[in-house]
């Protein structure tokens, strides 16, 4: 890494961010506004690079610009909406009030599996907050990330360099998470990652905020509409071939409708469209890479070793022989194995039955990551329990939809090693600045709080 390079950029992000964060809030709200539309512009060929790039079949590719829409169109209300707090104060004639200020400069650090949105996510929120961006993509997704750029530079103006980009690999986003001057990491990526560079952060008390990875679970009740379910399972299971976040790892399955729903899986599997990207009929593209494509085999083979009947999983030969297709793999394990237990990026779906609803949460919420986790029932006491404190531990908990596709409007994360961070909606736009407490007095004396006397002689 080029320091000179470095310190020019962050330079630029500092002082962009000074001229920013004068601007009223919807002022800024505007410009994302703005950038908004010049996305709904670009729509196909952004997606078109997200597909090229990423390997996402059309559908998700669109759908992952449309997120990005969407966020824009959030964070223009929320810039009328950065609200405080007026508190009473025990001391009469006095007033305590709660401001919020923009932090300075974030520093996004994003993953390969959604090159735009996340990046979205953490921009839109962080520049109607008042903030300027530091950007490091990941670097299968450089040129996503110069695309979406090229998009704000559009409509812009004299705020271009509100938007900085840094590519490179593990060197650069260590330098961003060790730069007193980033106010804020924010970070998506694999659990391992975000041990790594938490310390580093914290070693100088830096902000940070974390979305790392989801071991994530499905429980399938008795009451459940098995046709509802098992599409839910299989858009969890091999959308955007097992490489999200929040894709199904764990199937637990009542006892008494397992070999029915096992059997409808295996039919619903054998019948998804395994294909180029950029075909329209594609409903699963290829693995991000060969190492993803070996991390998958060294998993299953383990498991046959072992003894576990495991259905697909192999490769297969589809058009350019560089790129890794799999058929998904469907796990059928009559004890928790240790290979559960690890967050796999690949389409691999472990199957297990279950007797009881209250054991099935604990094998549930029994890995170290807590992202997203689903239930399909029509017993209104499995689902409230399974939304209760004694139910799910993930950050998202879903009743009859799977474990993938989360709504902007709701905040983001999970918790144990997934890392605690929460991005997009509610109220997380306040991990993008910094809370004041004020105490106003406009009375002639100076009471003291909790009674204090502290006269003069």
């Amino acid at each position: 890494m080029n320091r000179d390079n470095y310190n020019q950029l962050v330079k630029k992000s500092y002082e962009i961010s000074i001229k920013w964060r004068s601007l009223p809030a919807p002022q800024r709200g505007e410009y994302i506004r703005k950038f908004g539309e010049e996305l709904r512009r670009q729509k196909v060929s952004l997606a078109a690079l997200i597909t090229e790039e990423a390997r996402k079949i059309k559908t998700e590719s669109l759908g992952e610009v449309q997120e990005a829409i969407d966020m824009c169109d959030f964070a223009v209300g929320l810039s009328r909406q950065l609200y405080g707090l007026t508190m009473p104060s025990e001391r009469a004639k006095h007033r305590l009030q709660e401001i919020w200020h923009p932090l300075g400069i974030v520093g996004c650090i994003t993953a390969f599996n959604f090159p735009m949105a996340v990046f979205a996510w953490n921009f839109c929120l962080a520049a109607v907050c008042g903030n300027s961006i530091i950007w490091k993509p990941s670097p299968h997704s450089n040129r996503c990330a110069k695309g979406i750029k090229k998009a704000w530079d559009l409509v812009s103006e004299d705020y271009a360099d509100l938007v900085q980009i840094l590519e490179g690999g593990k060197e650069e986003a260590v330098a961003i998470c060790k730069d007193n001057r980033i106010n804020l990491v924010s970070a998506t990526g694999s659990t391992q990652m975000g041990k790594e560079i938490a310390p580093i952060v914290s070693a100088r008390l830096g902000k940070i905020l974390l979305e790392l990875g989801g071991n994530n679970a499905a429980i399938v009740c008795p009451s459940a509409d098995l046709d509802l379910t098992i599409k839910g399972i299989a858009f969890s299971a091999c959308g955007t071939t097992g490489q999200r976040c929040t894709s199904l790892r764990r199937l637990f399955v009542h006892k008494d409708i397992y070999k029915d729903c096992v059997q409808r899986l295996e039919k619903c599997f054998d019948e998804l469209i395994i294909g180029c990207p950029n075909k329209e009929s594609s409903q699963i593209g290829p693995l991000i890479s060969k190492e993803s494509y070996n991390l998958m085999q060294e998993i299953l083979k383990s498991l046959r070793d072992k003894g576990v009947n495991v259905i697909g999983g192999e490769r297969l030969e589809i058009e350019d022989p560089d790129d890794y297709y799999v058929r998904p793999a469907l796990v059928m394990v009559d004890e928790i194995e240790d290979e559960m237990m690890q967050e796999t990026f690949a389409p691999i779906l472990y199957v297990k039955n279950y007797e009881d609803i209250k054991d099935a949460i604990h094998m549930q919420n029994d890995v170290k990551q807590g992202l997203s986790s689903s239930i399909f029932t029509n017993d209104i006491r499995e689902s409230e329990l399974f939304l209760s404190e004694s139910g799910s531990d993930c950050g998202i908990a879903n009743v009859n939809i799977g474990t993938s596709g989360a709504e902007i409007g709701g905040a983001f994360g999970g918790e144990k090693d997934t890392g605690g961070g929460r991005e997009s909606g509610s109220d997380a736009w306040k991990n993008y600045m910094r809370r004041v407490t004020a105490t106003i007095n406009y009375g002639e004396e100076l009471p003291l709080a909790q009674g204090v006397e502290f006269d003069e002689n």
